[in-house]
């Protein structure tokens, strides 16, 4: 039987391994974080400030001031960078590449993201293309326009946030299917081109998550335990746990890894 952190003793010896330490550590660098403003893009963005990282917050409607966003990573005592960008208009992403370019990141996390729902046989085509603007499109055009940047610097990390349903189908969502899909064969190609010139390119690949998106399913008592019985951990996954995959993948610990859709699904794919 599993032993939770909270049930272990205290440590008692001199502390993290440096080495370990810097194996995960991002001072220094700049991370840039889509969909920043809550719920799994949150939680990216105040991990990887505690690990070392200025933060370039984007969202919808990220505000100049006060958020969430920069209230987590300047606890962390690092800085943070505000943008308001919609990832559906093709100006605007192009603006924000520009700016990630400007700035030159050092991690690039394509989290923004954005589902509609409705059966096939009546799915709206505007709903499709919404979806694939925001979840496909944009992603691409960042990670081509600052991959480009990190190429010519000889490195950096680029993570998408793919989906379990980037290996099933779902029912209802045909346009986020597809373009979960299509990111997780979109991050292949990219490592295919940039391994071999110092840029890495992975995707996590989140199972159910407790967010605000998922508050009505886990409000039906009958569909959450469904969901829960498929769940080998008996957990729906906290932000935080996606976050720690995306530090993994951001840090120098993964430097080896190249073209990997990391499943954090608490076992949802084995069962």
């Amino acid at each position: 039987m599993s032993t939770s952190t909270t049930d272990r003793p205290a440590a008692t010896g001199p502390g993290l391994d440096p080495a370990v330490a810097r194996m995960f550590s991002l001072e220094g660098r700049t991370a840039a974080v889509t969909g920043a403003s809550k719920g799994i893009g949150l939680a990216i963005a105040a991990l990887l400030a505690r690990a070392g990282a200025d933060v370039i917050g984007v969202s919808t409607t990220m505000p100049d001031g006060d958020s969430d966003a920069r209230r987590a990573v300047e606890a962390a005592g690092r800085r943070f960078t505000p943008v308001a960008a919609d990832l559906s208009d093709r100006d605007a992403v192009a603006a924000l590449a520009a700016t990630l370019v400007e700035r030159e990141v050092d991690v690039l996390v394509n989290n923004g993201g954005t589902i509609r729902r409705a059966p096939a046989a009546e799915h709206p085509d505007a709903d499709f293309d919404h979806v694939l603007e925001v979840n496909l499109r944009a992603a691409w055009t960042l990670s081509r326009e600052v991959g480009r940047a990190m190429l010519a610097r000889g490195g950096g990390k680029v993570i998408g946030t793919a989906s379990m349903l980037s290996f099933q189908g779902g029912v209802n969502v045909p346009g986020y299917t597809a373009s979960k899909s299509a990111l997780a064969g979109l991050t292949k190609a990219l490592a295919n081109e940039w391994a071999g010139r110092g840029v890495n390119v992975n995707a996590v690949a989140p199972g159910y998550v407790a967010t605000a998106n998922t508050g009505a399913l886990r409000a039906d008592e009958g569909r959450n335990a469904e969901i829960l019985a498929r769940i080998p951990a008996g957990r729906w996954a906290t932000p935080e746990d996606i976050a720690g995959a995306v530090l993994y993948l951001a840090s120098p610990a993964s430097d080896y890894v190249h073209g990997a859709v990391i499943p954090v699904d608490g076992g949802w794919l084995a069962r």
